[in-house]
């Protein structure tokens, strides 16, 4: 199963851009829904009114939906969940989760996660994974987090795996936080390419990838017009260009700062947000 939820975990909504692009890709049928009732506060997690026919007034709860597919030359299937993290009961939110995948033979939970960190949006998306065992670890050329910390859904959901002994593994591509606000395909395109290594098939990609280079061209013109962002993104700009050229990884530590920052950044947004609901965050 691959799973991406909106969210804490989905900066730049790299994480869920790629899920859909997966679900449409591959053709998946959507078998199987979350009733939202007993998970979210609706005051926020706001249901959306949507006209039909321009007439009809319908409202479109937060959803949790899975689809299956059949991935192209592969002989493998795939369960891809689509979701929105939810305000409460994690655990059994988790537990519901868990029951399906492994009803239908599931062998391994595979979570995609975008966070927000100091990246430049001109260099590719840096992607990083973690795995839950040792082994799985080794096996798949990831790193063993060190993270410790708030954590989303996603942690929440392998810690489940852990606990059912379902094989699980989590990629996170890193996204510019200067702009958060804009969806990055970008990160999307990075995830998939990663995911393509890891099941080992291929994917085309050229719709991500000319997405991704329309979403450059456009932050670069919006970063122009701001001398000081415009220095910020050359200095991260030399800091990857370095990195690639010594072919290091950021440290865990490094990471794991990056991700605390984030979380602690959504929070203040939300809070704001809360509090100043007209505001145009």
């Amino acid at each position: 199963m691959i799973a991406a939820f909106r969210g804490w975990n989905d900066g730049a909504q790299g994480a869920s851009l790629a899920a859909s692009f997966l679900t449409r890709t591959w053709g998946a049928t959507k078998f199987a829904d979350i009733d939202p009732e007993e998970f979210y506060d609706f005051q926020a997690v706001r249901p959306q009114v949507t006209l039909e026919d321009g007439e009809t007034r319908r409202v479109e709860w937060p959803e949790n939906a899975f689809y299956h597919a059949a991935i192209p030359d592969s002989g493998r299937d795939v369960i891809i969940l689509m979701g929105v993290e939810p305000s409460t009961r994690w655990r059994t939110f988790t537990s519901t989760i868990i029951d399906l995948v492994t009803s239908l033979g599931a062998e391994m939970v595979l979570t995609l996660g975008a966070l927000l960190a100091d990246v430049p949006h001109t260099r590719p998306a840096p992607v990083t994974g973690t795995a839950s065992d040792s082994d799985l670890v080794e096996e798949l050329e990831l790193t063993a987090s060190k993270y410790q910390g708030p954590t989303g859904i996603v942690g929440v959901l392998h810690d489940a795996c852990r606990e059912a002994n379902l094989s699980s593994a989590s990629l996170w591509a890193a996204v510019p936080h200067y702009a958060s606000l804009a969806p990055s395909p970008k990160a999307a395109y990075a995830l998939c390419e990663r995911l393509a290594e890891f099941l080992a098939i291929e994917i085309d990609l050229t719709e991500l990838d000319q997405a991704a280079k329309s979403y450059e061209d456009q932050v670069t013109t919006a970063v122009a017009g701001d001398e000081e962002t415009s220095t910020y993104v050359k200095e991260l700009e030399k800091a990857a260009d370095s990195v690639e050229d010594d072919e290091e990884l950021p440290s865990g530590d490094s990471l794991a700062a990056d991700f605390t920052r984030f979380l602690r950044e959504h929070e203040a947004r939300r809070q704001d947000e809360e509090s100043n609901p007209d505001s145009p965050s």
